[in-house]
């Protein structure tokens, strides 16, 4: 009865082929035949992932050359298909409006009691092997996982999140359209809070609003790096570069004006406006001019607690420093509106300035 079934599947009678393998599945069941051409029924009809299931499961268990080259082959069939339907859904997801723009996909983090349920399914996604997808989901905090076009990465976007891995794409052409404006003071906060401010082109001026208009803060610290001579194993000297200190930065969105409020203890002019530790008032500083810039901050960061205890904190930069820092070319194309004094130009900047536009965006992109 199996040439029967093998000459049904041959001139494409799946109904013929089907009601044969029925009786056969009932009394020869451990008949490995039997059930290849089960699968062969599975996979011409677009049962394409049970027939997948069925070909692995029985590709292991049989030593019988010929049925391990029709297995082998319908694999192939099934993976030459899969790869025209996947060319096919890219080339139209690149066609879209936006799908040309440069961006970015970001891996959000997976419990790890979870990471072997879905790393399976990540790595069918990504074409690798599972050990090698499991390392690349993060536990805690974003990864930036790949660059590209955002047809490309919209579609796999698409795919992880059908298989329940969390993840979002943004277009770098987004963070152009929030104004970064650096704060060097708060003026008031009485009714209005006006700040003391300048834009991206050192342009100073008063910026109002109010504290019910801010979304979200960033908190992250971005290493300054010099350069210094050591001595090697075998002591000779050689120049490296060394983290000399982290500068604090802080970020208060405002996304209703597309506006973001960055904060730096570099640049904040703590003896200007009002005394943050005391009063909303302007006050003598004479105290203030004791005390350290790290105290100073500690007061602003203090005073801002205060002032927003109920909005998001985002303060997980330095992890996703860790991924995104590996993109060094993707990074020196961001405007990162970083002003700290360096030698030589860092990713770093550009990195905090991706993870603040990440978050100012990640709530519009994942409701939509």
């Amino acid at each position: 009865m199996l040439k029967e079934v093998a000459e049904a599947i041959e001139r494409q009678d799946y109904k013929r082929a089907t009601q044969l393998l029925k009786p056969l599945m009932e009394k020869e069941s451990d008949n490995l035949w039997v059930r290849f051409y089960v699968g062969r029924v599975q996979e011409a009809t677009g049962r394409r992932e049970m027939a997948e299931k069925i070909y692995r499961y029985l590709l292991p268990k049989t030593s019988n050359f010929k049925l391990i080259a029709q297995i082998r082959q319908g694999l192939e069939r099934l993976e030459a298909i899969a790869q025209q339907e996947k060319q096919a859904a890219l080339d139209q997801a690149k066609s879209a409006p936006g799908g040309e723009d440069l961006g970015v996909l970001i891996l959000e983090p997976v419990p790890s009691e979870l990471k072997s349920t879905v790393a399976e399914s990540f790595a069918k996604i990504i074409n690798t092997d599972a050990y090698t997808a499991r390392l690349q989901i993060p536990s805690r905090g974003w990864r930036l996982y790949r660059t590209g076009l955002m047809g490309e990465l919209e579609y796999y976007v698409g795919c992880l999140q059908k298989a329940h891995i969390p993840c979002f794409a943004l277009a770098l052409n987004r963070l152009e359209l929030m104004q970064v404006l650096e704060v060097h003071y708060f003026q008031t906060v009485d009714q209005s809070v006006v700040v003391r401010c300048q834009n991206k082109e050192e342009q100073e001026g008063n910026f109002t609003f109010d504290w019910s208009e801010v979304r979200q803060r960033v908190d992250g610290r971005i290493p300054l790096f010099e350069s210094v001579v050591v001595f090697d194993a075998k002591r000779n000297l050689k120049r490296k570069t060394q983290t000399q200190d982290y500068v604090p930065f802080c970020d208060l969105h405002i996304p209703s004006r597309h506006c973001i409020l960055r904060f730096c203890d570099r640049n904040y002019q703590f003896r200007k406006g009002i005394n943050l530790e005391t009063s909303p008032e302007n006050a003598p500083h004479h105290a203030l001019e004791q005390e350290t810039v790290s105290q100073h901050w500690k007061q602003l960061t203090a005073f801002l607690d205060q002032q927003l205890p109920d909005i998001p904190l985002w303060s997980d930069f330095s992890t996703f420093a860790d991924s995104a820092t590996g993109f060094p070319e993707m990074l020196q194309r961001i405007p990162a509106h970083v002003r700290l004094e360096r030698r030589q130009p860092s990713v770093w900047d550009a990195a905090f300035q991706l993870y603040s536009g990440l978050v100012f965006w990640r709530d519009r992109l994942t409701s939509s």
